[in-house]
Protein backbone atom coordinates (compact mmCIF):
# COMPACT_ATOMS: atom_id res chain seq x y z
CA UNK A 1 0.00 0.00 0.00
CA UNK A 2 1.35 3.32 -1.05
CA UNK A 3 2.74 5.75 1.96
CA UNK A 4 4.56 8.20 3.83
CA UNK A 5 7.68 6.04 4.49
CA UNK A 6 9.03 9.17 7.11
CA UNK A 7 5.99 8.81 9.08
CA UNK A 8 5.65 7.14 12.40
CA UNK A 9 3.02 4.27 13.12
CA UNK A 10 -0.05 5.55 15.47
CA UNK A 11 1.58 3.88 18.38
CA UNK A 12 4.55 5.52 18.74
CA UNK A 13 2.09 8.69 19.25
CA UNK A 14 0.24 7.34 21.93
CA UNK A 15 2.90 8.88 24.55
CA UNK A 16 2.44 12.30 23.51
CA UNK A 17 -1.38 11.60 24.61
CA UNK A 18 -0.15 10.44 27.83
CA UNK A 19 -1.08 13.63 29.62
CA UNK A 20 -3.14 16.29 28.97
CA UNK A 21 -2.68 18.44 26.16
CA UNK A 22 -3.89 21.10 23.61
CA UNK A 23 -4.36 19.19 20.89
CA UNK A 24 -5.68 21.17 17.65
CA UNK A 25 -8.23 19.36 15.33
CA UNK A 26 -8.53 20.16 11.81
CA UNK A 27 -9.76 18.61 8.19
CA UNK A 28 -10.43 19.66 4.73
CA UNK A 29 -11.86 22.57 2.94
CA UNK A 30 -15.49 21.87 2.21
CA UNK A 31 -16.16 19.15 5.00
CA UNK A 32 -18.03 16.37 4.42
CA UNK A 33 -20.18 13.61 6.34
CA UNK A 34 -16.79 11.41 7.25
CA UNK A 35 -14.96 14.75 7.34
CA UNK A 36 -17.29 16.18 9.93
CA UNK A 37 -18.13 13.25 11.62
CA UNK A 38 -14.21 12.02 12.35
CA UNK A 39 -13.53 15.56 13.62
CA UNK A 40 -16.14 15.35 15.89
CA UNK A 41 -15.99 11.72 17.04
CA UNK A 42 -12.29 12.63 17.82
CA UNK A 43 -12.60 15.91 18.99
CA UNK A 44 -15.29 14.12 21.96
CA UNK A 45 -12.62 11.11 22.34
CA UNK A 46 -9.37 13.27 23.07
CA UNK A 47 -11.58 15.38 25.48
CA UNK A 48 -12.63 12.71 27.49
CA UNK A 49 -9.88 11.71 27.86
CA UNK A 50 -8.94 15.30 29.25
CA UNK A 51 -6.80 16.73 27.02
CA UNK A 52 -7.93 20.56 26.07
CA UNK A 53 -9.24 20.31 22.40
CA UNK A 54 -10.09 23.33 19.25
CA UNK A 55 -11.62 21.72 16.45
CA UNK A 56 -11.28 23.94 13.60
CA UNK A 57 -13.40 23.31 10.13
CA UNK A 58 -11.57 25.11 7.61
CA UNK A 59 -15.01 26.42 5.58
CA UNK A 60 -18.67 26.44 7.04
CA UNK A 61 -20.03 23.29 7.95
CA UNK A 62 -23.32 21.96 5.43
CA UNK A 63 -26.62 22.93 6.58
CA UNK A 64 -27.95 19.05 6.81
CA UNK A 65 -24.62 18.04 9.39
CA UNK A 66 -25.30 21.16 11.52
CA UNK A 67 -27.26 18.87 14.19
CA UNK A 68 -24.21 16.42 15.04
CA UNK A 69 -23.12 16.52 18.53
CA UNK A 70 -20.87 19.09 19.46
CA UNK A 71 -21.23 20.95 16.19
CA UNK A 72 -21.74 24.16 17.92
CA UNK A 73 -18.28 23.93 19.62
CA UNK A 74 -16.41 24.17 15.92
CA UNK A 75 -14.43 26.70 14.84
CA UNK A 76 -14.91 28.00 11.38
CA UNK A 77 -12.09 29.40 10.19
CA UNK A 78 -13.13 31.35 7.07
CA UNK A 79 -15.01 33.40 10.20
CA UNK A 80 -12.96 33.49 12.95
CA UNK A 81 -9.78 33.44 11.39
CA UNK A 82 -8.03 35.09 14.53
CA UNK A 83 -9.79 32.44 17.15
CA UNK A 84 -8.57 29.51 14.99
CA UNK A 85 -4.69 30.95 14.65
CA UNK A 86 -4.43 31.57 18.35
CA UNK A 87 -5.62 27.76 19.07
CA UNK A 88 -3.04 26.59 16.61
CA UNK A 89 -0.52 28.50 18.10
CA UNK A 90 -0.82 27.13 21.42
CA UNK A 91 -1.63 23.62 20.52
CA UNK A 92 0.80 20.76 21.84
CA UNK A 93 -0.25 18.18 18.70
CA UNK A 94 -1.80 18.80 15.68
CA UNK A 95 -4.44 16.00 14.22
CA UNK A 96 -5.21 16.30 10.56
CA UNK A 97 -8.47 14.41 9.49
CA UNK A 98 -9.88 12.68 6.50
CA UNK A 99 -6.99 14.67 4.33
CA UNK A 100 -3.07 13.56 4.33
CA UNK A 101 -2.11 17.28 2.35
CA UNK A 102 -2.32 20.30 4.02
CA UNK A 103 -3.26 22.18 0.30
CA UNK A 104 -6.73 20.84 0.75
CA UNK A 105 -7.16 23.03 3.51
CA UNK A 106 -7.22 25.73 1.60
CA UNK A 107 -6.79 28.85 3.51
CA UNK A 108 -4.97 26.98 6.44
CA UNK A 109 -2.42 25.30 3.95
CA UNK A 110 1.08 28.12 4.98
CA UNK A 111 0.09 28.28 8.56
CA UNK A 112 -0.07 24.29 8.77
CA UNK A 113 2.90 23.39 7.18
CA UNK A 114 5.00 26.19 9.13
CA UNK A 115 3.81 24.59 12.65
CA UNK A 116 6.66 23.42 14.82
CA UNK A 117 4.05 20.86 16.49
CA UNK A 118 3.97 17.46 16.13
CA UNK A 119 1.29 16.01 13.27
CA UNK A 120 -1.00 13.17 13.10
CA UNK A 121 -2.44 12.43 10.15
CA UNK A 122 -5.91 9.62 10.45
CA UNK A 123 -6.97 9.29 6.96
CA UNK A 124 -7.81 6.47 4.04
CA UNK A 125 -6.53 8.65 1.12
CA UNK A 126 -3.95 7.63 -0.95
CA UNK A 127 -0.21 9.05 -1.48
CA UNK A 128 0.13 11.00 1.97
CA UNK A 129 2.34 13.93 2.25
CA UNK A 130 5.70 13.89 3.69
CA UNK A 131 5.30 16.11 6.76
CA UNK A 132 3.46 13.74 9.24
CA UNK A 133 5.42 12.21 11.57
CA UNK A 134 2.66 9.72 13.31
CA UNK A 135 -0.66 8.57 11.87
CA UNK A 136 -2.71 5.73 10.12
CA UNK A 137 -3.18 5.67 6.37
CA UNK A 138 -4.89 3.03 5.44
CA UNK A 139 -6.98 3.33 1.64
CA UNK A 140 -8.36 -0.28 2.26
CA UNK A 141 -10.43 1.81 5.03
CA UNK A 142 -14.28 2.51 3.99
CA UNK A 143 -14.08 6.26 5.85
CA UNK A 144 -12.01 8.16 8.02
CA UNK A 145 -14.57 7.43 10.76
CA UNK A 146 -13.48 3.87 10.51
CA UNK A 147 -9.79 4.93 10.96
CA UNK A 148 -10.75 6.82 13.58
CA UNK A 149 -12.84 3.66 15.43
CA UNK A 150 -9.38 1.99 14.57
CA UNK A 151 -7.57 4.28 17.10
CA UNK A 152 -9.48 4.27 19.88
CA UNK A 153 -9.46 0.44 19.49
CA UNK A 154 -5.79 0.86 19.35
CA UNK A 155 -5.61 3.16 22.55
CA UNK A 156 -7.83 0.62 24.31
CA UNK A 157 -10.71 3.02 24.92
CA UNK A 158 -13.63 1.01 23.51
CA UNK A 159 -15.48 0.83 26.44
CA UNK A 160 -15.01 4.64 26.06
CA UNK A 161 -16.87 5.40 22.84
CA UNK A 162 -20.27 7.09 23.76
CA UNK A 163 -23.49 7.31 22.03
CA UNK A 164 -22.52 10.78 20.75
CA UNK A 165 -19.12 9.48 19.78
CA UNK A 166 -20.56 6.53 17.24
CA UNK A 167 -23.57 9.19 16.09
CA UNK A 168 -20.38 10.89 14.54
CA UNK A 169 -18.41 7.50 13.43
CA UNK A 170 -22.05 6.83 11.70
CA UNK A 171 -22.68 9.42 9.50
CA UNK A 172 -18.80 9.34 8.21
CA UNK A 173 -19.44 5.57 7.69
CA UNK A 174 -22.86 5.92 6.05
CA UNK A 175 -22.02 9.16 3.66
CA UNK A 176 -18.97 7.80 2.26
CA UNK A 177 -19.99 4.17 1.77
CA UNK A 178 -23.01 5.52 -0.56
CA UNK A 179 -25.39 4.04 3.10
CA UNK A 180 -22.95 0.94 3.04
CA UNK A 181 -23.09 0.25 -0.72
CA UNK A 182 -19.84 0.89 -2.23
CA UNK A 183 -17.17 -1.72 -2.76
CA UNK A 184 -15.53 -0.59 0.41
CA UNK A 185 -17.99 -1.71 2.69
CA UNK A 186 -15.99 -4.90 4.12
CA UNK A 187 -16.74 -6.76 7.07
CA UNK A 188 -14.81 -4.76 9.15
CA UNK A 189 -17.02 -1.76 8.09
CA UNK A 190 -20.53 -4.00 9.38
CA UNK A 191 -18.84 -4.53 12.63
CA UNK A 192 -18.04 -1.84 13.68
CA UNK A 193 -21.57 -0.38 12.80
CA UNK A 194 -23.00 -3.29 14.48
CA UNK A 195 -20.92 -1.99 18.01
CA UNK A 196 -21.65 1.59 17.42
CA UNK A 197 -25.33 0.15 17.22
CA UNK A 198 -24.72 -0.82 20.19
CA UNK A 199 -24.14 2.30 21.94
CA UNK A 200 -27.96 3.44 21.26
CA UNK A 201 -27.73 5.33 18.17
CA UNK A 202 -30.85 6.90 16.32
CA UNK A 203 -29.83 5.23 13.06
CA UNK A 204 -33.38 6.64 11.35
CA UNK A 205 -33.10 9.51 13.04
CA UNK A 206 -29.30 10.26 11.22
CA UNK A 207 -30.39 9.32 8.03
CA UNK A 208 -33.27 11.54 8.27
CA UNK A 209 -31.19 14.17 9.09
CA UNK A 210 -28.53 13.71 6.48
CA UNK A 211 -30.72 12.54 3.49
CA UNK A 212 -34.25 14.05 3.90
CA UNK A 213 -33.43 17.23 5.40
CA UNK A 214 -33.53 18.96 1.37
CA UNK A 215 -34.69 22.71 1.38
CA UNK A 216 -37.23 23.08 -1.59
CA UNK A 217 -34.69 24.83 -3.63
CA UNK A 218 -32.45 22.48 -3.07
CA UNK A 219 -34.50 19.89 -4.64
CA UNK A 220 -35.69 21.76 -7.38
CA UNK A 221 -32.06 22.90 -8.07
CA UNK A 222 -31.49 19.23 -8.41
CA UNK A 223 -34.43 18.49 -10.87
CA UNK A 224 -32.65 21.34 -12.68
CA UNK A 225 -28.85 20.02 -12.47
CA UNK A 226 -30.36 16.52 -14.02
CA UNK A 227 -32.75 18.13 -17.17
CA UNK A 228 -30.64 20.50 -18.30
CA UNK A 229 -27.34 20.56 -17.11
CA UNK A 230 -26.05 16.29 -17.65
CA UNK A 231 -24.54 15.14 -20.85
CA UNK A 232 -24.67 11.29 -21.19
CA UNK A 233 -21.65 10.03 -23.46
CA UNK A 234 -22.78 6.51 -24.20
CA UNK A 235 -19.87 5.68 -26.28
CA UNK A 236 -17.81 6.31 -23.33
CA UNK A 237 -20.07 5.15 -20.62
CA UNK A 238 -19.83 8.57 -19.05
CA UNK A 239 -21.85 11.06 -18.00
CA UNK A 240 -20.56 14.25 -16.71
CA UNK A 241 -22.80 17.53 -14.80
CA UNK A 242 -21.33 21.12 -15.06
CA UNK A 243 -22.56 23.79 -13.09
CA UNK A 244 -21.44 27.31 -13.17
CA UNK A 245 -21.60 30.11 -11.18
CA UNK A 246 -24.99 31.39 -13.16
CA UNK A 247 -26.53 28.04 -12.12
CA UNK A 248 -26.20 28.46 -8.68
CA UNK A 249 -26.70 31.36 -8.41
CA UNK A 250 -30.53 30.73 -9.75
CA UNK A 251 -31.16 28.64 -7.01
CA UNK A 252 -29.37 30.43 -4.36
CA UNK A 253 -27.22 26.89 -4.07
CA UNK A 254 -25.74 26.89 -0.30
CA UNK A 255 -22.67 24.86 0.92
CA UNK A 256 -23.06 21.18 1.22
CA UNK A 257 -26.16 21.47 -1.82
CA UNK A 258 -24.02 20.31 -4.36
CA UNK A 259 -23.24 16.93 -2.32
CA UNK A 260 -23.83 13.55 -3.70
CA UNK A 261 -24.95 15.08 -7.29
CA UNK A 262 -21.95 13.36 -8.82
CA UNK A 263 -23.22 9.84 -7.91
CA UNK A 264 -26.18 10.32 -9.38
CA UNK A 265 -25.16 9.20 -13.33
CA UNK A 266 -24.17 5.80 -11.84
CA UNK A 267 -27.52 5.16 -12.09
CA UNK A 268 -27.86 5.04 -15.61
CA UNK A 269 -27.28 1.49 -17.11
CA UNK A 270 -24.11 1.66 -18.68
CA UNK A 271 -22.91 4.81 -17.04
CA UNK A 272 -19.50 3.69 -15.08
CA UNK A 273 -17.92 6.89 -14.97
CA UNK A 274 -19.63 10.13 -13.83
CA UNK A 275 -17.72 13.90 -13.56
CA UNK A 276 -19.33 16.82 -11.90
CA UNK A 277 -17.30 19.94 -13.09
CA UNK A 278 -18.34 23.27 -10.56
CA UNK A 279 -17.57 26.73 -11.61
CA UNK A 280 -16.61 28.40 -8.08
CA UNK A 281 -15.26 32.09 -7.65
CA UNK A 282 -11.95 30.88 -7.32
CA UNK A 283 -11.24 27.91 -9.24
CA UNK A 284 -12.94 25.36 -10.99
CA UNK A 285 -13.38 22.12 -9.40
CA UNK A 286 -14.07 18.02 -9.88
CA UNK A 287 -15.53 15.45 -8.47
CA UNK A 288 -15.23 11.87 -10.10
CA UNK A 289 -17.17 8.24 -9.64
CA UNK A 290 -16.85 5.24 -11.14
CA UNK A 291 -18.23 1.48 -11.14
CA UNK A 292 -15.88 -1.25 -11.56
CA UNK A 293 -12.66 -0.98 -12.08
CA UNK A 294 -11.72 2.59 -13.78
CA UNK A 295 -9.51 3.92 -11.35
CA UNK A 296 -10.95 7.76 -11.21
CA UNK A 297 -7.91 8.22 -8.71
CA UNK A 298 -5.19 7.95 -11.38
CA UNK A 299 -7.65 9.66 -13.47
CA UNK A 300 -7.79 12.85 -11.54
CA UNK A 301 -3.78 12.81 -10.61
CA UNK A 302 -2.65 12.58 -14.30
CA UNK A 303 -5.07 15.21 -15.40
CA UNK A 304 -6.46 17.80 -12.61
CA UNK A 305 -3.97 17.90 -9.77
CA UNK A 306 -6.16 15.31 -7.88
CA UNK A 307 -6.67 12.34 -5.91
CA UNK A 308 -8.32 10.64 -3.94
CA UNK A 309 -9.37 6.66 -3.93
CA UNK A 310 -9.78 3.97 -6.56
CA UNK A 311 -13.56 4.92 -7.57
CA UNK A 312 -14.01 8.23 -5.83
CA UNK A 313 -11.86 11.03 -6.63
CA UNK A 314 -11.80 15.01 -6.90
CA UNK A 315 -9.76 17.71 -8.98
CA UNK A 316 -9.06 21.05 -9.85
CA UNK A 317 -8.23 22.87 -13.10
CA UNK A 318 -6.73 26.40 -13.43
CA UNK A 319 -8.30 26.58 -17.08
CA UNK A 320 -11.65 28.92 -17.76
CA UNK A 321 -15.16 26.73 -16.65
CA UNK A 322 -15.53 26.20 -20.51
CA UNK A 323 -11.59 25.53 -21.17
CA UNK A 324 -12.06 22.47 -18.48
CA UNK A 325 -14.80 21.38 -20.21
CA UNK A 326 -13.66 21.30 -23.48
CA UNK A 327 -10.38 19.37 -21.99
CA UNK A 328 -12.22 16.98 -20.57
CA UNK A 329 -14.67 15.94 -23.46
CA UNK A 330 -11.42 15.98 -25.12
CA UNK A 331 -9.89 13.14 -22.63
CA UNK A 332 -12.62 11.30 -23.06
CA UNK A 333 -12.31 10.68 -26.38
CA UNK A 334 -8.94 8.34 -25.22
CA UNK A 335 -10.59 6.53 -22.33
CA UNK A 336 -13.38 3.89 -22.10
CA UNK A 337 -14.52 3.74 -18.84
CA UNK A 338 -15.33 -0.13 -18.05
Amino acid sequence: MPGNSYMQSIEAALPLLSESRKIFITTHHKPDGDAIGSMLALYHYLTARGHDVTAVSPSDVPSFLAWMPGCDKLINFEAQSDKAIAALNKADIIFGLDFNDFSRTKHMDDMLKQASQPKIMLDHHLHPADYWQYGISRSDKSSTCEVVYDFINICGDNAMITKEMASCMYVGAMTDTGSFRFPATTASVHLMIADLMGRGIDHTRIHEEVYDSWSESRMRFLGYVLIERMKVYRKYNAALITLSRKDMQLFNVQNGDTEGLVNYPLSIAGVRFATLITERADEVKMSFRSKGLFDVSNFARLHFNGGGHFNASGGRSTMSFEETISHFERILSDIHPK
